[in-house]
Formats: structure tokens, sequence, C-alpha cells
């Protein structure tokens, strides 16, 4: 059996965004149920360098609908940077699913051998697609994941490693 990069992306970043998506009601829940401003949770971040909870979760959505777009050719949509709410972010992730799961799966197939470009600083830069996928999209997808999640649970939200990981 041969794996396509449709495969290894779309179906990933499907069960990582619904995980998030989980986690982020998980943190509404927390700050409702604790009488907790949730623009404190929204803004906080685990350095001050660092981006904070909303700006982690618009960059995970960004990097999956961009991987998927950019590895199957077609237009990555833009969406504005906006969310204000646990519910705005919500709609982001559920927009982001709705996306990349139209993107039909025959437009990945060759795409292994496709060369893309990726918007960069200080220039674009030309990738392989798999190349992509494995040392760009994927890492930095779950970069951003993984410190929303971070973030959530060192502001004491309950939150597991089931939570991260969804259902599989």
């Amino acid at each position: 059996m041969s794996l396509s990069l449709y495969d290894l992306s779309v179906p990933v970043f499907v069960q990582s965004l619904e995980a998030l998506a989980v986690v982020l009601k998980k943190a509404a829940a927390h700050a409702e149920a604790r009488k907790i401003d949730a623009q404190i949770l929204l803004s906080a971040r685990l350095f001050p360098d660092m981006f904070a909870l909303s700006r982690q979760v618009q960059l995970a959505s960004d990097f999956a609908k961009g991987g998927a777009a950019r590895i199957a050719g077609v237009d990555v949509p833009s969406y504005a940077d906006t969310e204000a709410s646990f519910e705005d972010l919500d709609a982001r992730i559920a927009k982001t699913i709705s996306f990349i799961t139209s993107i039909p799966k025959e437009k990945f197939i060759g795409a292994e051998s496709r060369d893309i470009t990726v918007p960069m600083r200080p220039e674009p830069r030309v990738f392989n697609a798999l190349v992509y996928l494995r040392h760009g999209a994927l890492p930095n997808f779950f970069f951003h994941t993984t410190t929303a999640y971070d973030i959530l649970r060192h502001n004491g939200v309950e939150l597991t490693k089931r939570d991260f990981l969804g259902v599989y």
C-alpha cells in the first residue's frame, strides 16, 4: 500500500485541529466555571516574546490550510486574523477543516515530485512538496498546536495527553 501526500497531510491536520477545538472548548468552560475573563486565556503566552494563544491557533490553521493547498497545487485561502473569542477560534478551525477536506484527493497525486513556492522572509523559497510537508508544514503546525495546548495547561486548564492527540 502506498501513501499519498494527501494521506500524510489532510487526515493528520484534521485530527489535530479537531483535538484543538476540543481543547479550546475545555478552556472556555474552565474560564466560565472559574469566573476568569476569557481574554486572559486568549492573550496568554508562555513567554513575553512568544505569540499569545489566539495567534497560536491562527498559525496552526494557517499551516494546515497553507500546507494542504500548496501541496495540492490550489490557491491558499486568506483568513483575516480577527478572532477575539473562543467561539471565533472554533469557527476558524471549522472553516480550515472544511477547506482542507474539500480539496480533492486527486489534486495530491504526483505531488511528491512537485516543487512549490512558499512565502518566507526575506523572499519566497522553492521546496519539493514532500520536503515541505516533512520539514515545514507539519513541524510548524505541530509547534503551534502544541504551544496552544501548553499555554492552556500552564494556565490551569485540566487537559491530558488524550486531549492533545484527539480521536484516532
